[in-house]
């Protein structure tokens, strides 16, 4: 782990929960306010309740196991496990688990892809197996037919 990587992590321990919903609902205003907020880096859990302008209950969301890895330049995200207390949400989040998204190339992210790869690096190395598999596959696919 480089120092870079050691400092920011260490600053995301050190944010407190209630900064992080004061700023995301200056953002989200008139559009939904944030409630409740926790994220850990060592476990790789995450957990937000969103409550929508107009409704009465809160949406809960909980990740797990989630990590970005590059493979040949290409960087993807991986979520293990999502869950939500809507069931649309979770028939949602269900189809995205454990698959790996390719993170689009932006202009403005790219000089930090890979400080944030690193940050988010896989815990353990069936996920970076699972990446290069599902990356294997969709080359396989998009291989002209002879």
């Amino acid at each position: 782990m480089s120092f870079k990587t050691g400092l920011i992590k260490m600053a995301i321990k050190c944010t407190p929960n209630s900064m992080v919903i004061w700023v995301a609902n200056i953002i989200l205003k008139d559009i939904a306010e944030l409630k409740d907020f926790s994220f850990d880096l060592e476990p790789r859990a995450a957990y937000v309740q969103v409550q929508l302008v107009g409704e009465s209950e809160t949406i809960d969301v909980w990740m797990e196991d989630f990590a970005i890895v590059n493979n040949d330049g290409a960087y993807h995200l991986i979520v293990q496990k999502a869950k939500s207390n809507r069931i649309w949400l979770s028939n949602i989040l269900s189809r995205i688990t454990g698959k790996a998204w390719k993170i689009p190339e932006i202009p403005q992210l790219a000089p930090h892809l890979e400080l944030i790869a690193e940050l988010f690096k896989p815990e353990n190395p069936e996920q970076e197996e699972q990446e290069e598999q599902e990356e294997q596959e969709e080359q396989e696919k998009s291989a002209p037919e002879t």
